[in-house]
């Protein structure tokens, strides 16, 4: 992308997505996002567009259209899919063990990653967009942080795994 368009639309881009995000249900840093990744995707596939800022609208009212098909689709559960409630004494401590050491292990984790993670593991059950404004990024940066930080709570623990 080059960066004469991309100094060009910033203006542009954060005044649609702010106008769109409150209608559309989301936080106008993840329309941001989405449209700037539609457009590297166009510059990859098509080169830029002829009229770059009625293009960028356009991709913005899209990008809220979608938002909002997608939130009046999700359904929380109506029930937690899994239950503990068969479980005898031994298997309810060994499960108890092992939330122990994964939070201990989630403490250890650098950066964001053991907020991030602790809002994850809470039983309040929070949605993505109570964790962004906890932790106060956008929601579309919650995914890839959330990548970011399993894999380093993963290697963080392999020794452990595999020492058992």
């Amino acid at each position: 992308m080059t960066p004469d368009l991309v100094t060009a639309l910033r203006p542009l881009l954060t005044a649609e997505a702010s106008a769109e995000a409150y209608a559309a249900g989301t936080d106008a840093g993840d329309l941001e996002q989405a449209v700037w990744l539609r457009l590297l995707e166009r510059l990859d596939a098509d080169g830029p567009p002829l009229d770059p800022q009625e293009w960028l609208r356009r991709a913005v009212r899209s990008e809220a259209r979608r938002t909002r098909r997608t939130s009046r689709l999700e359904r929380p559960y109506a029930v937690e899919p899994v239950d503990d409630g068969d479980l005898g004494p031994e298997q309810l401590a060994l499960a108890a063990a092992r939330g122990r050491a994964l939070r201990a292990a989630v403490r250890r984790l650098p950066g964001r990653c053991p907020r991030l993670m602790e809002a994850l593991l809470s039983p309040e059950d929070l949605t993505y967009r109570e964790i962004a404004g906890e932790l106060g990024i956008s929601q579309g940066s919650l995914g890839p942080e959330r990548s970011r930080c399993l894999g380093c709570l993963r290697r963080l623990l392999a020794p452990e795994v595999a020492a058992r």
